[in-house]
């Protein structure tokens, strides 16, 4: 489904989100607290949007991004080349549940958007954890169901009218429609936050972002 999607993702993004996808992700991006020389795990990179973020805003940065999509992954390293940031942004093709990288071999993980995706979350929260350093961030940034604010009903009424007609009508996928379900079925905020708790990450808080259309939750690896 992503394959079939790529070429247009990143349009795709900025017009269902009304534009707001960009400061959710220097949100996300900031909440790392890197400093200095390091390397970071983007997982669910995508078309690389958050790991070419990470190497802008922290420039002694080495980011590896994952993702089990080929075709975004082409798209992300056209991307990286044309950044002139392919020394230090490595993207590979990987599953969220078995992550090929050691314990402890990043200073902080992320993932923007890709969350619903993983079919256990729960274990890939605890990969997650197990790839970054002892006291590292671990930060998740997600779409979750409009409510509790003003403009939570006209937020809903475009996730689950606007969103998938405008993705089928540009992409000619049902993806957009998965994507209505996927945000529907996810856990409120508080609930994820117990959830990556329960998976063994610490200090867990979150923030509802916009209209209550996405949420950044901030953990500590264990």
């Amino acid at each position: 489904m992503f394959d079939g999607i790529a070429p247009r993702y990143d349009l795709l993004n900025r017009l269902s989100s009304l534009g707001l996808d960009r400061g959710w992700r220097r949100k996300l991006v900031d909440s790392l607290a890197v400093d200095g020389p390091g390397r970071v795990l983007d997982l669910a990179t995508g078309t690389a949007d958050v790991a070419l973020a990470i190497a802008r805003r922290h420039p002694q940065v080495s980011v590896v991004g994952a993702d089990p999509s080929a075709g975004m992954l082409a798209v992300g390293r056209e991307k990286v080349a044309t950044a002139g940031l392919g020394d230090r942004i490595e993207l590979v093709e990987a599953d969220a549940l078995a992550l090929p990288f050691a314990d402890d071999h990043f200073d902080a993980a992320c993932i923007a958007f890709g969350i619903r995706n993983v079919p256990d979350r729960p274990a890939g929260l605890a990969e997650m954890g197990r790839v970054v350093r002892p006291g590292g961030v671990v930060s998740v940034l997600e779409l979750t169901e409009p409510r509790g604010t003003p403009l939570a009903p006209l937020a809903r009424l475009h996730v689950h009218a606007v969103v998938p007609a405008l993705g089928a009508l540009l992409s000619g996928a049902d993806a957009y429609r998965y994507l209505r379900r996927s945000i529907a079925a996810f856990p409120p905020p508080p609930e994820f936050a117990r959830i990556m708790e329960d998976s063994g990450l610490r200090d867990v808080r979150f923030d509802r972002l916009g209209p209550g259309a996405a949420a950044l939750w901030v953990g500590r690896a264990p």
